[in-house]
């Protein structure tokens, strides 16, 4: 594994800290006009998603983690509520991974079977798993809109069928099929 030094920190790099994989989220170069330059950064636990900051000195170097990010296909979800496991297979040589509730993170939201994501290994398990930035959902469970009514602008909400609830317009009714942006969490387009 490489030693990063304090040039090569920098944001989306991924290190070993005590242990544990982490990924740089921000990374600040200071120079105080007193003193030795310094760099703050704000690293997010891979595993458990806890977040940190750290001042790194000129002499500090870290480990880089030695992660790799595959493409992998849901096949199925075996389990309820937390012991619920997402099973992922390598495209490649049909093996399955599994991944727990803290691998997913929020990523289970979007995912109901056989979309193609972007998962994070660390020693041979998954530790981060990223949604497609767009997937198809149908709606189960929203108010029904009412012709003329757009005083309130803001729209309502309406429950998927994978268990999220995101914000659409007053015109869009119950069981048609939304595009929804899986990083921020809120409605595109319908789809025909």
């Amino acid at each position: 594994m490489a030693t990063l030094g304090l040039n090569d920190v920098k944001t989306g790099k991924k290190i070993l800290h005590n242990g544990d994989p982490w990924i740089i989220t921000e990374a600040d170069f200071v120079k105080p006009g007193k003193g030795q330059a310094f760099t703050r950064i704000r690293i997010r636990n891979l595993k458990d998603g806890r977040t940190t900051e750290q001042t790194l000195k000129s002499s500090d170097s870290f480990e880089e983690a030695d992660v790799t990010d595959t493409d992998m296909q849901l096949s199925f979800i075996d389990g309820i509520g937390k012991d619920r496991v997402w099973n992922f297979m390598n495209m490649e040589t049909f093996e399955m991974v599994p991944a727990s509730l803290a691998a997913m993170g929020d990523t289970w939201k979007w995912l109901k079977g056989e979309e193609e994501c972007v998962v994070t290994l660390f020693n041979g398990n998954i530790v981060a798993v990223q949604a497609p930035k767009f997937v198809e959902l149908k709606i189960t469970e929203t108010d029904p809109g009412v012709r003329g009514d757009t005083s309130g602008g803001g729209g309502k909400p309406a429950t998927l069928e994978t268990g999220a609830v995101v914000r659409v317009p007053l015109f869009v009714n119950q069981d048609e099929v939304i595009k929804v942006d899986t990083r921020t969490g809120e409605y595109d387009s319908r789809v025909k």
